[in-house]
Parts: C-alpha cells; sequence; structure tokens
C-alpha cells in the first residue's frame, strides 16, 4: 500500500458488468474488489485533449475510473493524428473534448464522461478544478501548467503532471502544500524566448502513448492507495536511448505560499535578459480594430505547414526562422505578430522592435484563440499574401 493511503473511499459495490470488466486488474495482487470500487467512486479531470490527454483517457476508461472531466478548447487538425490516436481523420474539425469524450463512450458507456470546451484560465480554474478529486495535466504551454499547479495548490487537489517534447519526457506528482510540488521543482518559468513547443520542435508519436499510460498510472495509484507515487520524484523518460532515471527534489519551506492566481501569460512571458513580455494585443480588441477598418501589418511567424491549415488573409508570412537570421525585409508598423499561441510571436516581436520596427506587438493567445473568438476571419490552406 502506498504510505500516503487511499484517495478516493470505495464506492458502491459493483454490478455483475462493472466486475467482469475489470475482472484482469481486480484479481492483482493487493488490488482487489474495493481498489476498484475507489476507481469507480474517482472524478478524474485530464487538462488537455491532445498528445498526453489522448492517451491517457482511454487507460482511465479502461480502468473504471467512474467520471473523468476533459478540458480544452482546441479543435482536431490533420497534423495531429500521428500521436493523438484517441482522434480519428473524420475527427478533423471537432472540438478534441468532444472527440475524445466519443472514445471514452465506445470502450466504456458506463463511464460519465464531463466536457469543458474553454481555455483554462485564472477565472474559471478553481471552480472547474473543485469538482473533481484528482487532476492529470497533460497541456503543452507553460501558463497553463503554473495555473492547474497554483490551482491545484489552492484547493488541495492532487496533480499528476506530464510533459514532451521532441524525444522526451517527464513524469510527476504535486501535492502541494504537504508535501513537494511543481513550484518546488520549477521555481519560475523558463525565459519565452528559449521556449521550443511541438511545432517547433517536433514530438515522437509513441512517447505520448509512453507518457500518458505513466499519468493514468500515477493516477490509478493515488486514487487506490497501491505503489509507491511520484511524489517528490521525477521520471525522465529518454525514449532514443530507451532509457529511464529518476530526479528527487524536496519542498522548498523558504518558498512563498500560493495565495491567488495571477496573469500566467505575463508571468511566463520575461525573456533570457529578464525584461518583461513585449506589448500585446489581445484578440477581442484585435478583431475590434479590423471590425472598425484598421489595417495594421499582420505577421504570421509559424512554419509553412501550420500556415497552409489556417490563417488570416492578407497576412504576410514571416517565419520565425528565417526573421532570426536576419535574412528577411522588415515589415512596416503598425505590426501586428502571431503565432498558433505565444511564445514564437513573443520572441519575434522583441526581435522586430529591436531592429526598429515601430509599433509592433503580439497578438495573445495566437491564431488558437483567434479561431475561438473569431473564426469568421480565418480560412485554410492559405500560403504566402
Amino acid at each position: 500500500m502506498s504510505q500516503h493511503g487511499p484517495l478516493v473511499a470505495p464506492g458502491a459495490v459493483l454490478s455483475a458488468d462493472r466486475r467482469a470488466r475489470a475482472q484482469r486488474q481486480i484479481s492483482l495482487p493487493g488490488f482487489g474488489e474495493a481498489a476498484q470500487r475507489r476507481l469507480a467512486a474517482a472524478r478524474v479531470l485530464v487538462v488537455g485533449a491532445g498528445g498526453l490527454g489522448s492517451a491517457s483517457v482511454p487507460y482511465l476508461a479502461g480502468a473504471g475510473i467512474g467520471t473523468i472531466g476533459i478540458v480544452d478548447d482546441d479543435r482536431v487538425e490533420l497534423s495531429n493524428l500521428h500521436r493523438q490516436v484517441s482522434h480519428g481523420t473524420a475527427d478533423i474539425g471537432r472540438p478534441k473534448v468532444a472527440s475524445l469524450a466519443d472514445t471514452v463512450r465506445e470502450l466504456d458507456p458506463g463511464v460519465r464522461v464531463v466536457t469543458h470546451d474553454l481555455r483554462l484560465n485564472s477565472d474559471n480554474a478553481l471552480e472547474i478544478l473543485r469538482g473533481y478529486d484528482l487532476v492529470i495535466d497533460g497541456s503543452d504551454n507553460f501558463p497553463t501548467r503554473y495555473l492547474v499547479a497554483d490551482a491545484c495548490e489552492l484547493t488541495g487537489v492532487p496533480l499528476v503532471w506530464g510533459s514532451i517534447l521532441q524525444f522526451h519526457g517527464q513524469v510527476g506528482v504535486s501535492w502541494r502544500p504537504g508535501a513537494p510540488g511543481y513550484r518546488d521543482l520549477f521555481p519560475v518559468p523558463p525565459p519565452a524566448d528559449e521556449v521550443v513547443d511541438c511545432g517547433t520542435g517536433g514530438v515522437l508519436p509513441g512517447l505520448c502513448g509512453t507518457i500518458g499510460s505513466l499519468l493514468a498510472t500515477e493516477a490509478m495509484k493515488l486514487i487506490t492507495g497501491i505503489g509507491d507515487p511520484l511524489i517528490g520524484r521525477v521520471l525522465v523518460y529518454d525514449a532514443l536511448a530507451a532509457s529511464t532515471r529518476e530526479l528527487a527534489y524536496a519542498r522548498d519551506p523558504l518558498a512563498d505560499p500560493v495565495t491567488g492566481l495571477i496573469d500566467y501569460v505575463a508571468f511566463c512571458g520575461r525573456t533570457a535578459s529578464g525584461e518583461p513580455e513585449p506589448p500585446h494585443l489581445d484578440v477581442r480588441e484585435f478583431v475590434a480594430r479590423l471590425d472598425a477598418g484598421e489595417r495594421p501589418t499582420i505577421v504570421d511567424v509559424r512554419n509553412a505547414d501550420e500556415r497552409e491549415r489556417l490563417s488570416i488573409p492578407g497576412s504576410v508570412f514571416l517565419p520565425l526562422t528565417v526573421l532570426e537570421s536576419g535574412a528577411a525585409a522588415l515589415p512596416a508598423g503598425p505590426v501586428i505578430v502571431h503565432c498558433e499561441r505565444d511564445p514564437r510571436s513573443v520572441r519575434a516581436a522583441r526581435l522586430l522592435a529591436e531592429r526598429g520596427v515601430a509599433d509592433v506587438r503580439y497578438l495573445r493567445g495566437g491564431i488558437q484563440e483567434l479561431a475561438r473568438v473569431a473564426p469568421r476571419l480565418l480560412e485554410g490552406g492559405s500560403r504566402d499574401a
């Protein structure tokens, strides 16, 4: 048994069907029907329905978790399918939470699925988290990771977190304030201009399955009280070397407690120089300005494949790699820079300002947020303007 004890009390006696579904795990040494009833009574929130979420959620459903919440505001895209295998070609354009919920229902119609088709933020996180016993964070950006970690600390909900990039993955358990947590390991985010995401750095498909299944396993351990969960430890996986290593860490007694949720985009927006993020423009204000007839120079700093899928008509295509090389002609101001989310546009806006372009801002939330707020302004299949 885990030294921390079971997280969830056993639920009702299992029906014959529920018992038959879970027989292979009920028969595990030290597991038994009581542990299965704990799983059936558990409420688990999964943040992110992409690579890690689409891998962990089916295992949670197969294990018999009673209620699975899924929060994400993205839509399924063709480039997702090589690694987000719970979505199919027919799901392209659908909300990821709806697609993943269908996967759960096909596996086990008895599992309750709650979909939150929204972006988790400082205004809604605490209310959403309070409805769950445990959170799995499979998000792909630092603002969301710090938001979830802080919200879990404030609500006392244990957090199983994972991250993946290229050929490497990490898994850990955060349970502040009583046990070590995410901020004890990562007190501050990395500089925004040094962050590489899956859109630019890539990710090995099978890595999602490896780390995603570990996330589901850690959740089951916490819920049932079996085994030794990754509290105060981080498991690091190297897919190319087929090796793992473990990093131990402790609670920082001098760390300031989390007393409330903040602006995590700004918190994670500082650069390596320590300077604050460059000026930004909110998506709703951007839409209002366009509707009012303003025509700024809109610069798309993403990769060609991303632009081909979705773009702003009339925007200038200037990939960040080309801009950083110094070989590109600079656009005239006022300039609005955008990428998929924020990291690349933050770097690009700073570079343009340093090179003398007047009135440069980045579009906070990127084209993904614009697609959510005003999809009418976008088109697919567009290349250079």
